[in-house]
């Protein structure tokens, strides 16, 4: 919900989304697992290879990000995408994706998805060495 209220994405358009994987037996318990899917901010990003209009790039600071005034809307992006990350908003004929909030980021903010809005603490911002704990229930 932070993502889809911070980019005011249409209806039917998920920027970011949770897979479920499971129940399935494992050494005799039942187990589910949860998979975030989102833009992986690619080192080498095959949508914006396969963009002809070159609307979809890398910043310096590795966020792939997507410009709605030069898409036109011919989904190629969708298809390049290996991770399924790229949306299509039929109400604004463009092809559409995470841009990790850049506008928060240049502003030294999280994105809206990892700024505490996650109950279970899954989602953060940083590397992996800087990933943050979630915090100790007994101390709520």
């Amino acid at each position: 919900m932070a993502c889809k209220q911070e980019n005011r994405a249409a209806d039917g358009v998920q920027l970011i989304f949770v897979q479920e994987n499971g129940p399935k037996l494992v050494d005799g318990n039942l187990d589910f697992s949860f998979y975030v899917n989102l833009c992986r901010h690619c080192d080498d990003p095959p949508c914006a290879e396969a963009c002809p209009e070159d609307a979809i790039s890398k910043r310096e600071d590795g966020i792939v990000v997507m410009d709605y005034d030069l898409c036109t809307g011919c989904q190629v992006c969708i298809d390049a995408c290996p991770y399924h990350a790229i949306a299509y908003d039929e109400y604004k004929t463009v092809a559409q994706k995470c841009n990790l909030c850049h506008h928060r980021v240049d502003q030294g903010l999280i994105p809206a998805c990892a700024d505490n809005i996650c109950p279970a603490h899954c989602i953060y911002f940083g590397s992996s060495e800087t990933k943050p704990l979630p915090p100790d229930p007994r101390e709520q």
